[in-house]
């Protein structure tokens, strides 16, 4: 009896369920690069070399721990280009009598898994990824008692269950949430960690010339590229993380600063996402740092409260809501994003700052994600798809069960509400205070109206004015409503027509210059 094992990429674990159920000495792990997956969308050039690689290397790894690998590369001559093609192609020379695989973690593949059954004629066993914490099962039982899903009932259930931070049935320290202390801006003269930069090998190396080669015209640069392929050097540089930045990651979590591209922030979300190191493992490591005295509990809840609650309740969200929750369009925005989002050469320093990041190293931070692309992106009237689109290409993390809601639902607030209470806007008066990027702008924060006033203020008053039919009754929008009431109808009329100014250079192509 032969099982074949496919392995898809973001599988990149020893200890996946399929592989458990599965016996080396009767199976072959087939491993798939196909043309499909690396052009759904144009993924950045740092995002293929890391799969790729990453992949390559894991097949090593199970080569040494006693499994046939069967891996198929991307420059293969007889690559069909997909999934199923190559599972054909697999079933044609391994004749297996049943095939074991993890479940997918996207709808667009998981239709796919669904169908081999049928159109091979061979049994297909669809494992659970017990690399989550919560199941589909768990979550499902969750959200079906509650009206409204709000994630920090899901995380106190979460933690309850885990026990992470628990004593007697009670939080630690007597809160459930710390987020409040999480909101220090970042001086420049603080001793700041850098994350570990790992030098590329020979494998690394040859999938770099064949992502320059076969995807040039995709965005994004390979000049540096130093990110962790393995999961021995990603769990070094998880090592470092808990040793060197997780005491101070709390207090400036949401902190952005000029040049400095990680703070204190972990830079893990890739591998985990990608399977090369353990959610829960990760957890349980912060909360031992906490209860060691090596880091204040702000700092560690905050950790655990991005993996044990963001990241399990956007994977609940995805797969509960379905297929059809990337059409949402709740304010039914249209416009384009400005062609500057695939070059970052914008004189907006907020946004050139960190688009140019994000374009160099496939990275950004939560707060620049949210609070300066996406909010920008939602204070014009972006088409929420096509920004879920442009986050999918860019991040280095970025997989749809878990970029989509956090893209569509909580930074566009396309859902109309089901992920947050109120959509994530804000004026440039939150990107002074939590960066030093308005200092060096040549627009001018304090200013609303004017050739030099910082465009993210009318287009704030701009975005309220024009939705108010649809947010007028949130109660978290209340203060800013009564404030625009307050205003004189002239006052209100210049807002309105310099951020109408802004918006029609950006429909023209421009920059948005007025």
């Amino acid at each position: 009896m032969t099982v074949l094992v496919p392995i898809l990429g973001d599988q990149l674990s020893l200890n996946l369920s399929s592989l458990a159920a599965a016996d080396p000495a009767t199976s072959v792990v087939l491993m798939m690069e196909v043309a499909e997956e690396t052009q759904y969308v144009r993924h950045h050039k740092t995002k293929l070399v890391f799969i790729l690689s990453a992949m390559r290397h894991h097949a090593e790894a199970l080569r040494d721990a006693g499994w046939t690998v069967d891996y198929v590369r991307l420059d293969d001559p007889d690559n069909s280009g997909s999934f199923t093609g190559e599972i054909a192609r697999a079933i044609a020379r391994h004749a297996p009598d049943r095939i074991v695989v993890t479940e997918a973690g996207e709808w667009r593949v998981a239709a796919m898994l669904d169908g081999w059954e049928t159109l091979f004629g061979t049994p297909v066993d669809q494992r659970p990824d017990t690399r989550f914490i919560c199941s589909h099962a768990a979550f499902e039982e969750w959200a079906s008692s509650r009206s409204v899903l709000t994630m920090e009932w899901f995380y106190r259930r979460m933690r309850a269950a885990t026990g992470l931070l628990m004593e007697g049935g009670k939080p630690v320290g007597g809160r459930w949430n710390y987020d409040k202390e999480n909101r220090r801006a970042a001086e420049r003269d603080l001793l700041m960690p850098q994350p570990l930069a790992f030098t590329p090998d020979a494998i690394t190396r040859e999938v770099i010339a064949l992502v320059e080669q076969r995807f040039a015209h995709h965005p994004g640069s390979l000049d540096g590229f130093d990110y962790a392929v393995t999961a021995a050097d990603a769990e070094r540089q998880a090592a470092s993380f808990m040793a060197n930045a997780l005491p101070q990651f709390g207090d400036y979590e949401d902190a952005m600063l000029t040049g400095e591209r990680f703070l204190w922030h972990s830079i893990l979300s890739p591998y985990i996402n990608a399977g090369l190191l353990d959610p829960l493992d990760l957890c349980r490591r912060a909360a031992a740092a906490y209860a060691a005295g090596h880091a204040p509990i702000n700092s560690v809840e905050g950790y655990i409260r991005q993996i044990l609650g963001w990241r399990e309740y956007m994977r609940g969200i995805y797969w509960r809501e379905g297929p059809d929750y990337v059409e949402r369009n709740f304010l039914g925005h249209t416009r384009a994003l400005p062609g500057w989002y695939w070059t970052g050469q914008t004189d907006l320093e907020c946004l050139a700052e960190t688009l140019g990041q994000t374009l160099a190293t496939a990275h950004a931070h939560h707060i620049q994600r949210l609070m300066v692309i996406g909010n920008f992106a939602l204070l014009i009237g972006a088409d929420p798809k096509a920004v879920h689109h442009w986050y999918l290409e860019v991040y280095l993390d970025a997989y749809e069960w878990v970029e989509l809601p956090n893209t569509l639902g909580m930074s566009q607030f396309g859902d109309g509400g089901l992920l947050g209470s109120k959509p994530y806007v804000s004026s440039g008066a939150y990107i002074n205070r939590m960066s030093d990027y308005c200092g060096q702008c040549r627009y001018d924060v304090t200013k609303r109206v004017g050739e030099d006033a910082c465009p993210f203020n009318a287009l704030y008053w701009h975005f309220l004015d024009r939705h108010r039919d649809k947010l007028g009754s949130n109660r978290r929008l209340a203060m800013p409503y009564r404030t625009w009431d307050r205003q004189s109808a002239a006052a209100q009329a210049s807002t309105l027509a310099q951020a109408t100014a802004f918006l029609d250079t950006l429909d023209a192509g421009g920059d948005g210059d007025y």
